[in-house]
């Protein structure tokens, strides 16, 4: 299934959370949101895929959590989607960057995401609230970003 996207194939789909953009390649969210500087959160359809080592006070809080993402202590964040619906692109294509379909800075405009989306999967829907951002750091520390 992989070989069927190019590397840089962005998808506007509804996420776990907002109507969001995904895409293997951050040069192609760059390029699309205009923004330039910050990192993206890394969705995984499961620990597994998971290369970075999570410090041992959080791993419990990191199996368990819904609609949470998390920054490690390099920097690296990301979130374990658990969604059905979001589950059957991930599980086929194993992790993807993920971000709110819109320009930075801006709400979300759906003539916008449309037209800059390459594969639109429906339907597109609003689901909660955006996710948690919980910095981990290697003691037992817990710094709350939003």
């Amino acid at each position: 299934m992989q070989e069927l996207f190019k590397k840089d194939t962005l998808f506007l789909s509804s996420t776990d959370t907002a109507i969001g953009f995904l895409s293997k390649s951050k040069t192609r969210l760059n390029l699309t949101k205009q923004r330039s500087g910050k990192e993206y959160i890394m969705a995984l359809a499961s620990l597994k895929e998971l290369k970075a080592k999570v410090p041992k006070p959080h791993r419990k809080r990191v199996r368990r959590a819904k609609r949470v993402s998390f920054i490690l202590p390099g920097g690296f964040s990301f979130r374990i989607v658990r969604d059905k619906e979001h589950l059957l692109l991930l599980e086929r294509l194993k992790w993807l960057y993920t971000t709110s379909a819109n320009l930075t800075g801006k709400g979300y405009d759906e003539e916008f995401a449309t037209s800059k989306a390459d594969i639109i999967i429906y339907p597109l829907k609003q689901k909660s609230p955006p996710s948690k951002i919980f910095k981990l750091s290697k003691t037992k520390k817990l710094k709350k970003i939003r």
